[in-house]
């Protein structure tokens, strides 16, 4: 069961669906939803421009203003979540660069939910890019990501689970696990899986079908083979089995000290069709 769901908090065109999503799962699960803004500058950032690194480069009005502007966007935010119907509800004000302050708060929610990575406002006060993959590269708990064109569908309906045998598809089937339980059908998916042999056994999808059975999930087991991404292949079986909910492994490796992301990975952020659910 989700107890404890954050959401993140920005004022952005895209924050009533991420809303939406995560006011769904908390009623759902009976669960606490956190709201969570971000000035984008913490205390120390504001000394440092103001006084000890030379010249002050910003007015202490100007950094009330984000403070303003953060409080403003969660009285907002909170007057929606009730109108939805949520009770158990919390807001955060947090005087830091949202990809800190959300992995921080990450470790201590069940999830967090965000929205997918696309052109935002430049207006807005805190506008931050590749804020799903740092959070779920670097963050310890699964990650619900919900695109742009969503628009209040029931999560998850049907799920398509990518599986490849990888340490990152079982985190993230096990932090997906209290919505496939709900799910009214979940396909297993393999790409190729002639191609990662060892990873699978003898019967490919067997034995997590059947690890999943005992769950008292509803799966099925699909074996594709395709000269397409693997990416291309779930979104195109998500589109054709009016799926609610893509859950896959989250993929990077470190290059001089920096995440980086894997194909799959990113393809899936940047074109996934429903929410989608990534653990790494």
């Amino acid at each position: 069961m989700y107890k404890t769901i954050i959401v993140h908090v920005d004022g952005s065109p895209h924050q009533q669906g991420r809303l939406h999503a995560a006011a769904q799962l908390a009623l759902a699960h009976d669960a606490h939803l956190i709201g969570s803004a971000m000035t984008g500058m913490s205390w120390v950032d504001f000394a440092l421009l103001t006084g000890s690194m030379g010249a002050p480069m910003m007015q202490n009005s100007d950094f009330q203003g984000l403070r303003d502007a953060a409080s403003q966007r969660l009285e907002a935010f909170a007057e929606q979540a009730r109108h939805l119907g949520l009770t158990s509800l919390e807001t955060r004000l947090v005087e830091d660069d949202p990809r800190f302050a959300l992995l921080m708060q990450s470790r201590y929610a069940d999830l967090t939910v965000l929205s997918q990575d696309t052109d935002q406002d430049p207006v807005l006060p805190v506008r931050i890019r590749g804020l799903p993959e740092h959070v779920t590269l670097h963050g310890a708990r699964p990650v619900l990501v919900v695109p742009e064109t969503w628009r209040d569908q029931p999560i998850p309906g049907t799920a398509v689970v990518g599986w490849d045998g990888s340490m990152q598809a079982i985190r993230a089937i096990d932090g997906a696990m209290p919505l496939l339980q709900r799910a009214d059908s979940v396909k297993l998916v393999l790409i190729n899986p002639d191609e990662l042999s060892e990873l699978h056994g003898e019967e490919p999808g067997a034995d997590m079908a059947l690890y999943l059975a005992r769950q008292a999930v509803q799966v099925d087991v699909l074996v594709e083979r395709t000269r397409s991404t693997t990416g291309d292949a779930l979104i195109s079986i998500a589109r054709t089995s009016g799926a609610g909910l893509l859950v896959a492994g989250a993929y990077g490796h470190s290059r001089y000290r920096e995440w980086i992301l894997g194909g799959v990975t990113r393809e899936l952020l940047q074109r996934s069709p429903v929410p989608l659910l990534l653990a790494h």
